[in-house]
């Protein structure tokens, strides 16, 4: 009875430390200056949205100076600064333009937000070593290079946010390297977050399920392309498989503020990344039942905005959420 009592005791006196250093390290956001890379549209722009209706100021970058314009237009009535720079975060020049025209303008940076990121779904027999490639450079370079560009510019109770995927918890059939590209920024992330920790600078790994952003129009589809595009653009826009962009927003943006070690979004993303940890080989054994479910076929290729069949009115139907994103949260093809 007494060692239960003290096992008792020791559990609440560490859970009431945890607290107390969680909240000791949260920082508020007014007045920073915070960087998000694919900032002009999707999550990104929920992202900058958030940020600035909590006081923020931002730099964002995208590739496409026209997206950045209609992003920083939509941003103008929170009244925050908001400086736009256009960048390829796959080539490391400029990404360290970015940095230093970012600091030039503030003077400093205070938070980071490596969200740029890029999409192929289809079988892995139709991808190609390019495929795997861009993937890395975008998902896993762009964030290795901007974080390591910025980091001798962040002050302590900085902060850095990676954000990834639960493809970087879980391999998922038909997404093959953007799952490679999303394991490695996981093991990046916390490897910045080991190291990093005992300067005051916290780095905050993100893992999202799926999420309402509009990301589909613009997402490459190959093989069965119309099946993909169909099962990809009907799971990213119905309610109870994934999640709205601005809710996702507000629970990043928390967990920056409070410097969480990882926040993984969606109940069904947290679940599987459990099961997965849990019993390996069952939940493998259950996706490559849903790989054999998944389109297979041709070998063409193309974007979600150019796909026919997401065009047929049962499909617009069944996509109404992801379409109202899609313009929402200015997607080309939604604009």
């Amino acid at each position: 009875m007494k060692r239960a009592l003290l096992w008792g005791s020791g559990a609440v006196g560490a859970a009431a430390a945890v607290a107390m250093l969680g909240k000791r390290s949260r920082i508020d956001v007014r007045g920073r200056v915070v960087l998000i890379t694919g900032g002009s549209r999707g999550l990104g722009l929920a992202l900058a949205r958030e940020f600035a209706s909590r006081g923020a100021n931002l730099a964002l970058c995208a590739r496409s100076g026209e997206e950045l314009d209609r992003a920083s237009g939509d941003l103008a009535h929170y009244g925050r600064h908001v400086f736009t720079v256009t960048c390829d975060v796959t080539d490391r020049a400029q990404v360290e333009e970015l940095v230093r025209r970012t600091t030039a303008e503030f003077g400093r940076i205070d938070i980071v937000v490596n969200n740029a990121g890029s999409i192929s779904v289809g079988p892995v027999d139709t991808m190609t070593v390019d495929d795997f490639q861009h993937a890395m450079d975008v998902m896993f370079w762009g964030m290795v290079y901007t974080t390591l560009a910025a980091l001798p510019h962040i002050r302590r109770g900085g902060r850095i946010a990676n954000v990834t995927s639960i493809g970087g918890k879980v391999s998922v059939p038909h997404l093959v390297p953007y799952s490679c590209a999303k394991f490695a920024a996981v093991g990046f992330s916390e490897g910045m977050r080991a190291e990093l920790n005992h300067t005051g600078i916290k780095v905050v790994t993100i893992a999202p399920g799926l999420m309402r952003t509009g990301s589909f129009v613009n997402a490459r589809f190959k093989g069965a392309e119309e099946g993909e595009a169909a099962w990809f653009g009907a799971s990213s826009s119905l309610p109870f498989l994934s999640m709205s962009a601005g809710r996702a927003a507000r629970q990043i943006v928390d967990a920056i503020e409070r410097g969480r070690a990882e926040r993984i979004l969606t109940t069904q993303a947290n679940l599987l990344a459990r099961f997965h940890g849990l019993f390996p080989e069952v939940a493998l054994g259950a996706l490559s039942l849903v790989s054999r479910l998944l389109p297979h076929g041709s070998q063409r290729t193309e974007t979600g905005k150019d796909s026919a069949i997401l065009r047929k009115p049962w499909m617009r139907a069944l996509m109404i959420l992801g379409r109202r994103a899609a313009k929402e949260y200015l997607q080309p093809a939604g604009v």
